[in-house]
């Protein structure tokens, strides 16, 4: 089992960055495969990013991708999301999510984090 834990949401203008952190508990957090999803008041929990266990391989949705930078440090048993030329329609819930028999869809992570809030102003 695994605990999650975000942190580096807050408020931005259009085009800032902010970095989201995702610490995890457990000795096994090499064995997960991590993802990231946000979600807005009344809409669906979406996808954001996705990374293997080693990092050697990570997806994007659409709406991020070029923008959006996953990365982990198994040693420190992190995950990041830098988050680069933000835009108001990023503003959501953003939650870390571990796996070991998926990758970028939802229904397969069995771990969440509780979510850090980012809101881009215009």
């Amino acid at each position: 089992q695994v605990q999650l834990v975000e942190s580096g949401g807050g408020l931005v203008q259009a085009g800032g960055s902010l970095r989201l952190s995702c610490a995890a508990s457990g000795r096994t957090f090499s064995s997960y495969v991590m993802g990231w999803f946000r979600q807005t008041p009344g809409k669906e929990r979406v996808f954001v990013a996705v990374i293997d266990r080693s990092g050697g391989s990570t997806s994007y949705a659409d709406s991020v991708k070029g923008r959006f930078t996953i990365s982990r440090d198994n040693a420190k048993n992190t995950v990041f999301l830098q988050m680069n030329s933000l835009k108001p329609e990023d503003t959501a819930a953003y939650y870390c999510a571990a796996t070991t028999r998926g990758w970028s869809l939802m229904y397969y992570y069995d771990y969440w984090g509780r979510g850090t809030q980012v809101t881009v102003s215009s």
